[in-house]
């Protein structure tokens, strides 16, 4: 297997090469979470791998059958209803030394945000879903820049206790919600070794061939924790090793298949990227500072058979998007056709007509 091949095996394993009759929450339970800071972009992640509008996966999301909230590392994560228990109880604990240290800057200790959390469950209960800044106005807590901070940390330890996560969209709004009111708390619980094992199995038949470092990056947990938990499930996937590094798969994907020229135009923050530790695979080491920054903001970017040749962007108006490309070389005006059936996949996602400047 050469690099070019595991590039586009990829793209099979996170469901980029054809377009399916995935249902939105399917996919997010397939790719077991989905980095989804920048919300509009994470929408286009997940549509982007089936044949769903923004509306219909805004729907899944206001439902409770997607849940955004903090999760493995600590940002925000799409991540299905069926999976959100097993998952906070897995990484919670590792993701709550951050907001403590944050927490703690304010002189808001464990014992605190415990009082707080018992406010804020007493604000919400009821089906009653409320902003940040409500939430924080009925705490007393001011919207200064240092205290905005704070409002921030505390509702990330709620969301990481199981107390809160997204509510329903209030206008352009995000909300909180309590989560035992939108997902039914399952019985029994997994345990630590469990709950590694299933995350492990789902983050290679997801983003498989990857490394164990790959995984370790994505999940949060440290390399030696994850090569033990791999160990436990290598008999389960395959593997392939390349330059002495071993990288691993779902037994399922397919290594008979032939590639078709493909093109797509991804989110930013999309997995393809941002689920690997190192990303040379999928993008040459001279243009990653042109796909995203060392601190941490990725753009959205054009793919040509799994490997990176651009960045794009998009200005939404009042009935159109327009969209401006941005490639690494000279373009080859003899791929037109290609890239444009691309594009006609966000039209359709968007439900407006797009214009490429």
């Amino acid at each position: 297997m050469t690099f070019q091949e595991i590039a586009q095996y990829r793209l099979a394993s996170q469901k980029l090469l054809e377009v399916n009759s995935s249902s939105p929450q399917e996919i997010v339970h397939h790719m077991g979470a989905i980095q989804a800071q920048d919300y509009a972009m994470a929408k286009w992640a997940i549509g982007s791998r089936c044949d769903s509008s923004e509306k219909v996966i805004e729907e899944a999301i206001n439902s409770a059958q997607i849940i955004r909230t903090h999760i493995l590392r600590p940002t925000w994560h799409f991540v299905a209803a069926d999976d959100i228990y097993w998952m906070l109880d897995l990484s919670a604990p590792q993701v709550k030394r951050f907001t403590a240290s944050a927490a703690k800057k304010c002189d808001f200790d464990e014992k605190k945000l415990n009082q707080i959390n018992s406010q804020i469950e007493k604000l919400l209960a009821g089906n009653n879903h409320l902003t940040r800044e409500e939430i924080m106005l009925e705490l007393n807590i001011k919207k200064t820049s240092g205290q905005d901070f704070l409002g921030a940390a505390i509702m990330m330890n709620a969301e990481l206790d199981g107390l809160v996560c997204n509510g329903k969209m209030k206008g352009k709004q995000m909300t909180y919600a309590l989560l035992e009111e939108r997902v039914a708390k399952p019985q029994p619980k997994l345990t630590k070794e469990e709950g590694l094992a299933k995350l492990a199995q789902r983050y290679f038949e997801s983003h498989g061939p990857a490394t164990v470092l790959d995984f370790s990056w994505w999940s949060g947990f440290p390399p030696t924790t994850c090569k033990t938990v791999l160990n436990s499930i290598e008999s389960e996937l395959n593997s392939v090793e390349i330059d002495n590094q071993k990288y691993f798969f779902s037994q399922n994907l397919n290594l008979q298949r032939n590639f078709c020229e493909s093109v797509h135009f991804l989110a930013a923050f999309d997995e393809i990227l941002i689920g690997y530790k190192t990303r040379e695979v999928s993008i040459l080491l001279e243009h990653q500072p042109k796909a995203f920054t060392n601190n941490g903001i990725f753009k959205p970017v054009i793919l040509e058979n799994g490997k990176v040749i651009g960045t794009w962007q998009r200005t939404l108006k009042k009935d159109i998007a327009q969209i401006k490309t941005h490639f690494f070389a000279n373009f080859d005006e003899t791929k037109k056709k290609t890239f444009f059936k691309a594009i006609s996949l966000l039209e359709k996602h968007l439900e407006i007509k797009i214009i490429i400047e």
